[in-house]
């Protein structure tokens, strides 16, 4: 097993969980898709900084450009964008938990559209991963959840499984830290143009706005963005995506320390099972794609 993906693929998974609840915080003072404008136009010019610094260029590939636009748009308009929205009404938890079944779902679109083919144990390894999805979900949704909201968590993951296949070919040219801020830059302009025709914009400047913006900036927002396009870069679309099965616990996790939501034993079960279902993945061989 790649020991250094498998710290790599913790640390994302980490990282990003920690996104929901720090999410759930902003939209509390601050209109979501406003706040993502800012939050995407500041990643992206602190990544183009940090890539020049780096030595990187703008010189890409057409693969490279084609992921920035479309990962740009599914992944920071369409899939923070209605999570952002919907975390006015839903948990961060719930939201956490809904974008953990992405693995599956990409893993269903890679044999659909690039006909890739996964070994038993790998179909197996994800199975796991699933019902300990499930098992962390428990009660949440018998409790009664906002229909609406919940909507548009499941269209979000759809949109986060576009964007993670667009990512095939994009790191083949280097440049990664450019291609994560332009990214970047591609999502606060889509948003803007939504935040302008649909929102009012309303901005409540407290302490936990402006700590909890912050840490989104650098740490979900550059930081896990730049971990998840170097892991893919290493292991793969499927074995990379398989670390989103483990938001659901640190995610539950940290919402429970910071925002005093729920956690019980059935989350601690179920990120055994989680972890199970990613050591499997993990130690599967893909089958090659077919012709």
């Amino acid at each position: 097993m790649d020991i250094r993906a498998l710290i790599m693929g913790i640390s994302f998974a980490l990282i990003w969980a920690s996104a929901f609840t720090s999410a759930r915080i902003i939209v509390m003072d601050a209109s979501p898709m406003a706040a993502l404008v800012f939050r995407f136009f500041v990643s992206g010019v602190l990544g183009i900084l940090v890539a020049a610094m780096m030595g990187q260029t703008w010189r890409l590939h057409r693969d490279q450009w084609r992921a920035i636009i479309v990962f740009g748009i599914c992944q920071n308009a369409l899939y923070l964008g209605l999570n952002f929205i919907a975390m006015q009404t839903v948990e961060a938890s719930l939201a956490t938990i809904v974008a953990s079944t992405m693995p599956l779902v990409a893993a269903f679109a890679s044999w659909l559209v690039f006909r890739d083919h996964l070994s038993g144990q790998a179909i197996a390894g994800l199975a796991v991963g699933l019902i300990g999805v499930v098992v962390i979900m428990g009660a949440r949704l018998s409790q009664g959840v906002d229909l609406y909201g919940l909507g548009l968590c499941v269209l979000s993951v759809l949109a986060l499984t576009i964007a993670t296949l667009s990512m095939r070919g994009a790191s083949g040219g280097g440049n990664l830290m450019m291609v994560v801020g332009l990214q970047m830059l591609v999502g606060a302009a889509v948003l803007a143009v939504m935040a302008a025709l649909t929102e009012t914009i309303q901005v409540t400047l407290t302490r936990n706005l402006v700590l909890s913006m912050s840490y989104t900036i650098l740490g979900p927002g550059l930081l896990a963005t730049w971990l998840w396009f170097t892991l893919v870069a290493r292991i793969g679309t499927i074995r990379a995506s398989v670390y989103h099965f483990l938001t659901p616990f640190f995610g539950v996790a940290i919402a429970a320390i910071l925002l005093g939501e729920e956690l019980t034993l059935l989350d601690i079960v179920g990120v055994a099972t989680i972890t199970i279902g990613i050591v499997a993945v993990q130690r599967a061989q893909q089958k090659p794609s077919g012709s």
